[in-house]
Formats: C-alpha cells, structure tokens, sequence
C-alpha cells in the first residue's frame, strides 16, 4: 500500500506544480526592503505610500527635484536599485505599473522611470522606459526604439516586458504589454552590452535641465519565467441558462485577463486587460484531473489507516 502511495504522488506531484515568482518588488512589505539599495538624496524623495495604490496597499512615490544627484553622476536621480540573478541567455516576464500625474512635466528630454543599467560605468542603459515630451518611449542600448505611444496622465500604466537577455541580436530579444495589450511583438535586439552584466533601477532619473519637480508612482512589480506567473488570477464567467458552467471556456477561445486591482483614488480606473493576444494556458497543470485523483488518494489513505 505505501508503495502505491507513493507512486500516486509521483505522478501527481507534477501536475500539481506552478511555475514560481522569480521576484517580488511590490512594496507590500509596506518599506523598500525588497529592493537591494536606494540612490537618493533624502528618506522623502523614495516614500513608500498607501495612496495611489494599483494594488495591494502600498507603492512608491518617487520624487525629483533639480539638483538631486546622490551618486555625482550625470542627470538628477531618485531611484531604488535590485540586483537580480539575469544571466546571459536568461528569459524573464517582468510586470509593473506606473502613474504620472496630472501636473507631471512635460519637457522634450529624457526623463526615466523604469531601466535595466549595464554593470559597466559608463554611457545609457540598454533597457530605458522614458518620457520624453509627451510621448513613452522603450528605447534599446541608446540605439533604437522600437515603441513609443502618448503619455497618459492621471491613470495606472500597466507593462509587462519579456525579454530574453543577451548582447547577440540574434538570440536577444523583447515582447511589451501595455495596458493588456501586446503593442511589440516578438522584437530580436541585443538587449545586454557585452561582457556586462544587468540590474533594475526604478524611480525617476531624468535630465539635470528639467526645473519642475517630477514625481511618479509605481506599483506591483513582479519578476517570473512565465507570463502566467505575473497575471492576476482569472476570474470564472458568472453562469446564466444561455452560457457554459462556470468555469468552462469554448474550444480555442483564450479567456479574458481581469486585474485584480482595486480602482486607485485618484479617480482613473486602473487597465483593464481584453482577451490575451496569445494563449496564456493554465496556471496550474491537469485541472480537475488532479482534484479527482486527490480524493481517491485520500480514499485509498483512509482504507489503509482501517487496515
């Protein structure tokens, strides 16, 4: 009997498994302790607040005034830093969401708020999320950019960016997300410099000649080596006489991607997300097939214990 049972959890164990969060920035620790360092002149120029939230209930508020320079370096800077584990050749979705508000500058310089910094010293970043003016921009190792759209002020932006991370061309590459849909498809670029490594800054870091104060809000970033590790969780149709079971979707259909967000007080309505332009699948294998053979697993524990 043991044997068998142990056989059973050999095969079930599999299906039972979910591809993990490789990373969690989401602030929900309600500090910054989830990030490695901080880059800023003062303790109130990276706050962790309870409001505006896209999720949970804490984000960062990042604030930039002229002269801000923690480091000495070029540029004015607020940023929180993590140093991650991405490897040449590694393959990651990452998700978060920013907010600018209304009163957010708009000048035609650069102006960034999310980046993946080389481990050189010197020159851009090959992975720069900016405004610049009134447009966002995704520029790749300060060489092309390969996605741009208008600045939104007053509402969550929300991204999710794969990137698979080598200085080649031919085996870099980077997918974006923006607001739940997928606005740059499979797109081949290096997106490391050679020889060096990568890491994530997020904040504001933007160019020394922008006298207005600039703040920005992030939220919910998360890290995983699947698209369905940084989706919310999807929500079953309510049933009625003229649609499936709950929980059922039609051969071939992909079903829709809700946040699970709650509506941030500033009065914007956070992304929703439409059907996935790609099959996101499930996020835990076999289904109910596992749920039925747990509970003869259980039957057949329960048989041996009258034994």
């Amino acid at each position: 009997m043991r044997a068998l049972l142990v056989s059973l959890l050999a095969i079930l164990m599999p299906g039972l498994a979910r591809a993990d969060v490789v990373w969690r920035g989401d602030f929900e620790t309600g500090n910054s302790s989830q990030y490695t360092r901080a880059q800023q002149v003062s303790a109130a120029r990276l706050q962790v607040v309870q409001s505006p939230v896209f999720q949970g209930r804490y984000a960062l508020k990042a604030t930039v005034m002229q002269g801000d320079d923690p480091i000495n370096s070029s540029g004015n800077r607020n940023e929180l830093v993590y140093q991650g584990d991405e490897k040449e050749g590694s393959e990651y979705y990452y998700r978060w969401q920013v907010l600018f508000p209304l009163d957010y500058p708009s000048v035609k310089t650069w102006q960034l708020f999310t980046q993946w910094h080389h481990t050189g010293c010197c020159g851009s970043p090959p992975v720069e999320f900016f405004v610049y003016g009134e447009e966002l921009r995704l520029t790749l190792t300060d060489s092309v950019t390969p996605w741009k759209t208008a600045l939104v002020r007053g509402q969550w932006q929300d991204f999710i960016f794969h990137v698979k991370w080598s200085p080649d061309p031919s085996v870099g590459f980077i997918e974006l997300w923006h607001n739940g849909q997928r606005v740059l498809s499979r797109y081949a670029h290096a997106t490391m410099y050679p020889g060096d490594g990568i890491y994530l800054k997020l904040g504001l870091y933007r160019s020394d000649t922008v006298q207005p104060v600039g703040v920005v809000y992030h939220d919910g970033f998360v890290q995983g080596t699947r698209l369905e590790d940084v989706l919310p969780p999807v929500a079953p149709p309510t049933p009625d006489a003229g649609t499936p079971d709950a929980g059922t979707t039609p051969e071939g259909e992909t079903p829709p991607i809700v946040p699970s967000s709650p509506v941030p007080d500033t009065g914007a309505t956070p992304p929703t997300f439409e059907e996935a332009p790609m099959h996101v699948g499930c996020s835990s294998a076999g289904g109910p097939l596992w749920v039925m053979a747990l509970l003869g697993l259980g039957g057949l524990l329960h048989r041996a214990r009258r034994r």
